[in-house]
């Protein structure tokens, strides 16, 4: 049997005309309310998957290892390790995690996989027993990245992933170490060779969107952020995507909501897509 239990890995405020591209304050400040800076509050969720005991992580949210200077300044609003927290109340720790899938490698979604930070200390990746799992697209990114976005990586990370021994790069619908139950999409929009997990679960299909659709809001299909490398593609992904799994009866995890875990793919009579909240998730 599989069962998803969100885990929140840390939080941040970002300013809301990135997180909303194009789209006017006067119509996204409807949905997240900014504080004085016009920053708005997210979650960097990950998804916890229990497949008949197995442990599976997808990803690691923020996390807290950034210095206190640069944790101001991209917005984290702990400056402890929630994740592992979240973990310890759920009767776990990072080495009973068996696999940790990653979307992509920006900050905020692979920063848990370093420990906090401690001055002078050099970062420790943490999940000793994991297998990573990114998609070799992504990870490719990771290594050489454009000046747009060199900055959203965390420095030496591929690396210790690499130097692990326990990292897996795909590059088709499936992965040899998660199995059967398991498939991926891709999006290039956001960022090359985004990693979408879709789980089989007894309710439908719920798939990992990451940062093709980070939170309900986004799920009104010309939505898109001004960190997104290419708007117009993203689009076009994100409305194949939702037209696929309302077909199926399927659902999407979001990452970055900060109410919202887990919905199903709505469509209203003016055929606009929109967030069915699972009860209690």
């Amino acid at each position: 049997m599989r069962t998803i239990q969100p885990v929140l890995g840390n939080r941040q405020r970002l300013d809301g005309g990135s997180m909303f591209g194009n789209c006017p304050r006067v119509l996204w400040e409807r949905w997240l309310t900014p504080d004085e800076q016009g920053r708005v509050e997210l979650a960097c969720r990950a998804m916890l998957v229990d497949d008949d005991g197995r442990k599976i992580l997808f990803e690691t949210g923020i996390g807290a290892f950034f210095e206190p200077k640069l944790r101001e300044r991209f917005g984290v609003l702990e400056d402890r390790h929630v994740l592992l927290d979240e973990l310890q109340a759920l009767g776990l720790s990072d080495a009973d995690i068996d696999i940790v899938v990653l979307s992509h490698l920006h900050f905020d979604h692979a920063g848990g996989l370093l420990a906090a930070w401690q001055e002078g200390a050099e970062p420790e990746l943490l999940f000793p027993r994991a297998t990573f799992v990114v998609g070799r697209e992504a990870f490719e990114r990771a290594v050489s990245p454009h000046a747009r976005d060199r900055a959203s990586f965390i420095p030496g990370l591929t690396s210790q992933l690499e130097a692990s021994g326990r990292l897996e790069l795909v590059d088709g619908e499936t992965s040899t170490v998660l199995g059967e139950g398991y498939r991926f999409h891709y999006s290039h929009g956001h960022t090359p060779g985004l990693l979408m997990t879709e789980v089989q679960m007894a309710e439908g299909p719920v798939v990992f969107v990451g940062d093709l659709i980070p939170g309900a809001a986004w799920m009104h299909v010309p939505i898109s952020m001004g960190y997104d490398r290419f708007p117009e593609l993203l689009i076009d992904e994100k409305r194949a995507l939702l037209e696929d799994l309302l077909a199926r009866g399927g659902s999407v995890f979001f990452t970055h909501d900060p109410e919202v875990a887990l919905a199903q793919v709505a469509q209203d009579e003016k055929g606009r897509f929109h967030a069915e909240a699972w009860a209690g998730v």
